[in-house]
């Protein structure tokens, strides 16, 4: 079969693109090159290495080819000319900005971007950069924070927990306009229910531990756009050393060859689940951005489409009410992440927010009754009678 095949689905694509068609020892699946370097025969041919005429990889620092396979492959699904792999998602977001960003520059960022990342754009501040936190879908305050020293909007959609959608068709012409770099955590999307690059952002940022690998079992993160772009990030890592390792790389493009069934799967059974808890007497609210509820289902439904796995609620009560609820479901594990095959239920006061202080929590919208549910692929029924011999006991 001819190598150059014109693939268009999605599902095509993550099974075949970034792959060689011929690989070693004629396997099937894309070997694991476990080593830390790479040999030359003579120096000749390590000068045309370096010079550009042969290709080659050199030490595992500076690239790998089962990186590499998942990196292209990364960028087929994302619709981008190159992408990147590092050891997590915090290690890929956290590289992009300290590439792109020097002493005296200004960063805005949305306030319900990932704990982590608000914490990291506080942090830089020690190097001189500095950041404005901005409210989801509050324009005046993004046009108020905006100065001349800023090159960056930093937004997460949806987003952690409360899945707010952000319209990237006007926050990419805002950012244009004031000839801003526009960068997208698109973790909760998945290429498959969001492509962000097609809107003209910048940059797309994954979290690959959560839906990319889809099976809880590897750590790493990844950064997509254009080319130029993306290689100053590529030198900026070659020097820090964020490289994520062959065995993980071997698991996310295995991850990716299910991630369309998977998220189809996924977004079905999430909304039948928050049309099921959105009716429940014992649950005050819901925050999913396909209910005709949540504030941001206009643009989801433009957006989005898909719309995620992951439902936010609260339920009715306080928080040991909440507590019991959590304690008496059966078949989510109680954890801190979301993504996998296995469903996964967080308690964000708990869990993610437990350092803070009441007050300081119900000032960011997080509630002692909130409850983060992250849906696997077990059985709809199932899963929805799960939840309410939970809630019939709280």
């Amino acid at each position: 079969m001819s190598e150059e095949q014109p693939f268009k689905g999605e599902s095509t694509r993550a099974i075949h693109d970034g792959e060689e068609r011929d690989k070693f020892a004629r396997s099937l699946t894309n070997p694991i090159a476990q080593t830390a370097t790479f040999v030359f025969t003579d120096l000749d041919e390590f000068a045309d290495y370096k010079a550009g005429k042969l290709k080659h990889y050199e030490y595992g620092r500076y690239g790998n080819p089962t990186v590499h396979a998942a990196e292209r492959k990364l960028a087929a699904l994302e619709g981008g000319e190159e992408a990147l792999l590092f050891p997590s998602g915090m290690s890929a977001v956290t590289s992009v900005l300290l590439a792109m960003l020097r002493q005296g520059q200004h960063v805005v960022f949305m306030e319900d971007c990932y704990r982590r990342t608000v914490q990291f754009c506080k942090l830089i501040q020690k190097f001189g950069v500095e950041s404005t936190a901005v409210p989801p879908g509050d324009w005046k305050a993004l046009e108020a924070a905006v100065r001349p020293s800023t090159r960056i909007l930093f937004a997460e959609s949806p987003t952690n927990p409360h899945l707010r959608v952000v319209d990237l068709e006007r926050l990419v012409l805002f950012a244009k306009k004031r000839r801003l770099k526009v960068l997208i955590d698109s973790t909760f999307a998945t290429p498959v229910n969001q492509r962000p690059l097609e809107y003209g952002v910048d940059l797309v940022i994954h979290s690959a531990t959560k839906y990319l690998g889809g099976h809880n079992d590897l750590l790493a993160g990844s950064v997509c756009g254009g080319k130029d772009l993306v290689w100053a990030i590529k030198d900026f890592r070659n020097i820090i050393g964020s490289m994520v390792d062959p065995q993980s790389a071997y698991l996310l493009i295995r991850g990716l060859k299910t991630l369309g069934l998977r998220i189809e799967r996924q977004n079905k059974t999430a909304l039948s689940l928050a049309r099921y808890v959105e009716e429940h007497p014992k649950i005050e609210k819901v925050y999913y951005p396909g209910l005709p509820s949540h504030p941001d289902h206009g643009v989801a439904l433009r957006q989005l489409r898909g719309f995620g796995g992951v439902v936010s609620f609260e339920v009715a009560g306080d928080l040991e009410r909440t507590r019991a609820f959590v304690h008496a479901l059966r078949l989510p594990y109680l954890a801190p992440s979301l993504g996998g095959v296995e469903s996964l239920v967080s308690h964000p006061a708990t869990i993610s927010y437990y350092d803070l202080s009441a007050e300081d929590r119900q000032a960011i919208g997080i509630k002692d009754q909130l409850v983060r549910y992250s849906v696997g692929i077990e059985d709809e029924g199932e899963l929805i009678a799960d939840l309410e011999q939970a809630l019939a006991g709280v």
